[in-house]
């Protein structure tokens, strides 16, 4: 399974963007999230690493 994962730093920005070509490319489950790119505490992401099985591709 695909999953997407879209992120932007600052509240001025929207992910509409990056979902679109998220769901364009396929992925089935996309991960929305806010936060600095600097940053480890990323909740967003750590649910979709959980997600991740063998054989599923990450699109970023």
């Amino acid at each position: 399974m695909k999953c997407g994962y879209a992120r932007i730093s600052t509240q001025d920005q929207d992910t509409q963007v990056q979902v679109a070509a998220l769901k364009s490319a396929g992925c089935k489950l996309v991960f929305e999230e806010q936060a600095s790119g600097g940053r480890w505490d990323r909740p967003e992401l750590h649910r979709l690493l959980e997600q991740l099985r063998p054989g599923d591709t990450v699109v970023v």
